[in-house]
């Protein structure tokens, strides 16, 4: 019976190590709402990714933030060459860029921007395991042996953890004023690709519970 019930607390201990190593590598860790903020939500977004040193990841965050606002009902486009043929933004053409983005019926402006970078470094403990032994053998050498020789044991060793911290505003395109903001920490992404969907999913996640936009379907 004793030997059950630590097989059941060995797969559970194990369980709990998986599902904690699929938990989310981003999350938010802050976000405020001006009041000033249009009550009905912002339906019409122009999202700009504002990572000029890398284009694919510029654009993987773009993508698959507007496919998930379009999946919202909200409708999201990142290009401007939607917007206007032959339109770059530039530091001296910025308002005409916001002028173009509010011709083409766009209520709010979304930028996404990397505002730090941190290396941690950390120590892992390391662990002894000991096979259980229940014969009763604690009165002789050979088996009380038994129980703690065949130990075995993993050292500890030191990890490092990249972090990244976002920030990501969104505008009101007829004012623009900032009427909603948000910070993100985003932990040992593994890939370009799940780290730009699931920081997707978080921040339209957070946007529909801070009400900022309301899904339509």
């Amino acid at each position: 019976m004793k030997t059950l019930t630590i097989k059941k607390s060995i797969y559970l201990i194990v369980l709990i190590g998986l599902v904690s190593g699929c938990s989310p590598a981003t999350k938010i860790i802050g976000s405020w709402k001006s009041p000033e903020a249009q009550t009905a939500g912002y339906s019409n977004l122009f999202v700009a990714a504002l990572i000029s040193d890398n284009y694919v990841t510029k654009k993987t965050i773009e993508d698959d933030i507007d496919e998930l606002l379009i999946q919202k009902g909200i409708q999201a486009i990142s290009n401007l060459e939607q917007v206007k043929p032959g339109l770059i933004l530039t530091n001296d053409n910025k308002d005409q860029v916001v002028q173009e983005i509010k011709k083409s019926g766009r209520d709010g402006i979304m930028t996404i921007a990397i505002i730090d970078q941190t290396n941690e470094t950390r120590y892992v403990p390391g662990t002894a395991y000991s096979p259980m032994y229940y014969g009763g053998g604690y009165g002789r050498f050979g088996g009380y042996y038994g129980m703690y020789g065949p130990t075995t044991y993993s050292p500890g060793y030191y990890a490092t953890d990249k972090n990244f911290y976002v920030e990501i505003n969104l505008y009101d395109t007829e004012t623009q004023a900032l009427v909603w903001s948000a910070q993100s920490a985003t932990t040992n992404p593994s890939s370009i690709d799940r780290a730009a969907r699931e920081f997707a999913l978080v921040v339209v996640d957070k946007m529909i519970k801070d009400k900022i936009i309301i899904p339509k379907k």
